[in-house]
């Protein structure tokens, strides 16, 4: 009885480490797919569209002109607009197609063949941990990083970092 605990356990460990693995094959048929309302059930938006709005608002005020704004007016207004108009903005931008064009461009930029497939540009793909599996897309220093997060009982990209 102890033995076939044991074997379960291990069947289910190797079942949860290949669990993001297949939910990536799939991410790249719908990648492929000329819709892209195929990728909605492997994307978050939300939480892309998060994460996007709190690197701008923690990169905006490096940009900030300190002693006098004088022609970087633009910036300070910016800054000063950001949390109106940056969930506005980051709604339009951040979209299904503009995920799917990442990707597509990201598996381009990579890998030879043609058409181009977002499994073939893979360099890097592992947990970093137990809810959260990164991807990287493309040797160091070039490289486009995805991140699949556990929504439920499913593996969502909740980040796309180009």
């Amino acid at each position: 009885m102890l033995r076939l605990l044991g074997y379960l356990l291990i069947l289910a460990v190797l079942g949860y480490g290949l669990w993001p693995y297949y939910t990536v094959f799939r991410v790249d048929d719908a990648v492929r797919d000329a819709d892209p309302e195929t990728l909605a059930p492997f994307v978050d938006l939300a939480a892309i569209q998060a994460r996007y709005a709190k690197r701008i608002r923690t990169a905006v005020p490096a940009f900030e002109p300190r002693p006098d704004p004088g022609a970087d007016q633009v910036v300070v207004w910016l800054k000063s607009n950001l949390p109106r108009l940056g969930d506005a903005a980051l709604d339009q931008a951040i979209t299904l197609e503009w995920v799917q064009s990442s990707l597509r461009e990201a598996a381009q930029r990579t890998t030879e063949s043609r058409p181009a497939l977002f499994m073939d540009a893979i360099d890097f793909a592992f947990f970093e941990a137990w809810n959260r599996f990164v991807i990287r897309v493309g040797p160091l220093g070039s490289e486009t990083h995805v991140v699949l997060g556990l929504d439920g009982k499913d593996w969502r990209i909740v980040d796309l970092v180009r």
